[in-house]
């Protein structure tokens, strides 16, 4: 009878430990252990913020307010519905789901962030089928402007913060759904309450911030934007497909060909960034102006004539590739995607019509730091790329030879042979390419030379104050750029232009939206120099304004309209127009 009053009262007390005690059924059901109640709620609301944040953060940094975050997102509302409607007995199936909607966050913040980036250097969202070759080219960006440690920093800082992305992510959505289980009763007054006013606010369209509706349903915007970016690109490759059979050109006879250009060395330079906004922006415009008026008289005194227009570029901000490819094509290359088949097509370049009208055709491309295989489809003789321009002077950040130095280099090692046969050259200038800093100066073309004199203008080639931070720095640092670019051109021809010299420069694209705002179009300059009269006079029907500076009023073509204008005007149907005056 003792033994068993004894077994009873042991069996008693354990039931009761058990009871007090329970730390394994808070542990599954997901809640914090309640060891340190104050760490749990601090881990709660960290937990909350970045759900939020994920939700209804905006992709675009300019759009990154405080104001921007008073918002209700119906994303959130829905999840928390969800749950509520689950069945009690679901637990696991509701970790399950926890964890894929935390990772659902984790993907859609990584796309706000690359967003994010993109719009601030290419004015354009991220695209997922088509820009993760773009990751390479950042790096070797990060590498030419500060460095290989520091570019292998960067790429290594990025891959950890994507991983903690979606880990804090998955963790934060799997701590807070268990406390929506746990409070039903407050959950769905919540849902109701918030859910009445999401209504209201999306009916009345109210917004805080200019296009940031209070009503949110950005997650599901953004992410359905991407995913319908995948067969629009795929409509975009089948469409390019389908133009690029159609050249009006491909089998024009070579006598037939730039017949009003024979005997002409024709340049078509690439100023690097040299964008509308250089011309027109009220805080960049008087000083480059300024290049500009003070060049057209200095050609005019020399004997040459300029007319002057507007080309859409592809892109903005970056992608040169695209827009060099886009003019001398005629193709809208506007994505690597379409960049790759037009090298895999057979489209005849402004390259390859010269060459085969029996021009000499040359590319001058200090740009150009690695193999370049695709260079074989634009029909150049010879290339001389950043390795082999002689050059012997410092780097200058992404820009590894000065503009005046590359022309000098064209003109000594090409233009200066003699019984030589005439030459059509692309010449990529990039002293005007991003950081803008450090810039060479201009020298005396006798003392250019093998670049030595450079040496004192830069030390070790690394960008110096390249923050972007200070908008207004950024600018004037990109103004003086464009001065220097468009400085090295004018006095190339005032120095060594002569009756057979036809120079065409123009931007390739916008600089990044920083420079040249949020909103800024893709127009970029385009000027046609030639002192012979005949030149000019074969594009007197194309409307653009006389001198180095395009009107306001200059039409405005796509650039991909430029080759097939171009080779109509100086072939022989361009001859016809010029007699008859049209």
């Amino acid at each position: 009878m003792a033994l068993t009053t004894r077994f009873h009262r042991s069996s008693t007390a354990r039931q009761s430990a058990v009871e007090k005690d329970p730390p394994n059924d808070a542990a599954d059901n997901g809640e914090p252990r309640r060891r340190y109640p104050l760490l749990g709620r601090v881990l709660t609301a960290l937990a909350c913020i970045l759900v939020l944040f994920a939700l209804i953060a905006p992709n675009r940094i300019e759009h990154l307010t405080p104001s921007g975050f008073v918002r209700i997102p119906v994303e959130g509302l829905l999840y928390v519905a969800f749950f509520l409607a689950l069945p009690t007995a679901a637990t696991r199936l509701g970790k399950v789901v926890a964890v894929l909607a935390g990772l659902g966050l984790g993907l859609l913040t990584v796309l706000k962030l690359l967003d994010m980036g993109f719009y601030s250097t290419l004015n354009r969202p991220f695209d997922a089928m088509l820009d993760f070759p773009l990751a390479g080219d950042g790096y070797d960006y990060l590498v030419d402007t500060s460095g290989r440690p520091a570019a292998m920093a960067a790429a290594i800082g990025i891959v950890v913060l994507i991983i903690a992305v979606f880990l804090l992510m998955a963790l934060s959505v799997r701590r807070l759904t268990p406390l929506v289980v746990r409070h039903r009763a407050i959950s769905r007054r919540a849902i109701v309450v918030f859910g009445v006013a999401w209504a209201m606010f999306a009916v009345l369209g109210t917004e805080i911030v200019p296009h940031t509706p209070v009503a949110s349903r950005s997650a599901a915007a953004i992410t359905a934007s991407h995913l319908l970016q995948v067969p629009k690109d795929l409509r975009d490759a089948r469409e390019f497909d389908r133009l690029a059979k159609v050249d009006a050109f491909r089998n024009v006879p070579a006598d037939q060909l730039l017949t009003g250009l024979r005997g002409k060395d024709v340049v078509v330079t690439f100023i690097e960034s040299y964008g509308r906004s250089a011309v027109e922006s009220p805080g960049m415009a008087p000083q480059i102006d300024a290049v500009l008026k003070d060049g057209s008289n200095r050609l005019h005194a020399a004997g040459f004539t300029a007319r002057s227009g507007w080309l859409t570029s592809p892109t903005a901000g970056g992608g040169s590739w695209l827009a060099q490819s886009t003019l001398l094509s005629g193709l809208w290359v506007k994505n690597q995607n379409l960049y790759n088949k037009f090298i895999a097509s057979d489209r005849m370049t402004l390259n390859g019509a010269f060459r085969r009208a029996d021009w000499r055709t040359i590319a001058e491309a200090p740009g150009v730091k690695k193999d370049w295989p695709e260079a074989r489809v634009f029909g150049f003789d010879k290339i001389y790329d950043a390795k082999h321009l002689g050059y012997r002077g410092p780097r200058f950040a992404w820009s590894w030879v000065p503009d005046q130095y590359v022309l000098s280099h064209f003109e000594r090692t090409e233009r200066s042979v003699p019984n030589r046969q005439p030459m059509m050259v692309e010449m990529p200038l990039t002293s005007s390419h991003m950081p803008w800093n450090p810039l060479p100066s201009m020298v005396d073309w006798d003392a250019v030379g093998d670049g030595s004199i450079y040496n004192t203008m830069t030390s070790g080639g690394k960008a110096k104050g390249s923050s972007y931070s200070n908008a207004a720095l950024v600018r004037t640092r990109y103004r003086k750029a464009v001065e220097y670019s468009l400085k090295s051109v004018i006095s190339y021809v005032e120095k060594y232009g002569d009756d057979n010299l036809v120079m065409v420069f123009l931007g390739d694209h916008q600089p990044i939206p920083l420079v040249a705002g949020q909103n800024a179009s893709r127009d970029v300059p385009i000027t046609i120099v030639a002192k012979d009269p005949k030149v000019l006079d074969r594009i007197s029907s194309w409307g653009w304004a006389d001198g180095l500076q395009p009107g306001k009023k200059s039409p405005v073509w796509p650039m991909s309209a430029f080759r097939d204008k171009f080779l109509t005007a100086f072939g022989p149907q361009g001859a016809a127009a010029t007699t008859t005056g049209k």
